[in-house]
């Protein structure tokens, strides 16, 4: 019994740095926001006066942060495509390969290896500069768009650049689950007569699930939080027409008025929303475990 005691400390003491860094630095931070989102805390004054829901009542009302919110859900369902079905297709075609598995593993994770603040803006160089020279002196006239100034073609432009800089990322947990899949079930499956695209359906896929949920769960919970890519590449423009809610919590808190209290109120909103989104999500990935 005083052994086993022991062990608990221990582990309790292990644990402790990391358990304090996630107190600090991310329950504080989400109560504290709830309590300022009750608030007209303008982020700089000591004081301020609680307003109770009317923060929310506001948001209710606030036209511009829910075309915001309907960019950030157009983009999210864009991206979780885009992304995971590139990604997915990229460690196939990788874990397929006899040669040169490590160099190309390397080469589409090298995107994660640079703030996407930093990637934005090369990319915004690239729409704005050579993307125009490609067309005028090369004869690719169809590179020849307003790809930071026309609102259909920013989206594309972002979904492009978003898209770069996550698929390394999800291609290497898909390449730990492809890993995973026992290769006499597929050359079982073969010698039954099945075609590469029926091992894949009725063989692998099932068993890359979990890979599946993990890459879904990250692509959604970053991709509601989308911030760099579109304030290095856009800023949330023309216009409004790119802004995602954090771009608009952002300029809610920090420009203008400086409403701190009503961002954070934005904030809340968000996260009740990716908290719902995240759910129904995990009950629908769960059922079809058990169907499995």
């Amino acid at each position: 019994m005083l052994n086993k005691r022991r062990e608990n400390i221990t582990l309790l003491l292990f644990c402790a740095p990391a358990l304090l860094v996630f107190l600090i630095f991310k329950l504080f931070p989400a109560f504290s926001g709830i309590f300022y989102s009750l608030t007209n805390w303008n982020g700089l004054n000591k004081s301020f006066d609680f307003v109770g829901i009317e923060n929310f009542r506001e948001i209710m009302r606030d036209t511009y942060f829910w075309k915001a919110m309907l960019f950030t859900l157009k983009y999210v369902a864009v991206l979780l495509i885009t992304a995971n079905v590139t990604a997915l297709g990229l460690a196939v075609l990788i874990e397929n390969r006899r040669k040169g598995k490590g160099f190309f593993r390397t080469l589409f994770y090298m995107p994660n290896m640079i703030s996407m603040i930093i990637g934005g803006y090369m990319w915004n160089f690239i729409f704005t500069k050579v993307l125009y020279y490609m067309a005028d002196n090369w004869g690719m006239t169809f590179l020849d768009k307003s790809w930071i100034g026309n609102p259909k073609y920013s989206f594309i432009a972002i979904i492009i650049v978003a898209s770069w800089g996550v698929v390394g990322y999800l291609m290497i947990i898909y390449m730990a689950g492809l890993q995973g899949v026992p290769s006499h079930l597929i050359e079982s499956a073969k010698l039954d007569g099945a075609t590469g695209w029926k091992c894949f359906h009725y063989v692998t896929f099932p068993m890359i699930r979990n890979a599946l949920t993990i890459c879904i769960f990250w692509t959604l919970n970053s991709g509601f939080q989308v911030f760099d890519v579109i304030f290095s590449l856009t800023g949330g423009g023309p216009g409004r027409a790119t802004q995602s809610v954090a771009i608009n919590i952002y300029e809610e808190a920090f420009k203008g008025n400086i409403r701190y209290g009503y961002a954070t109120a934005k904030s809340t909103v968000l996260f009740l929303v990716v908290f719902l989104i995240t759910v129904v999500q995990l009950k629908v990935m769960k059922k079809g475990e058990q169907e499995l």
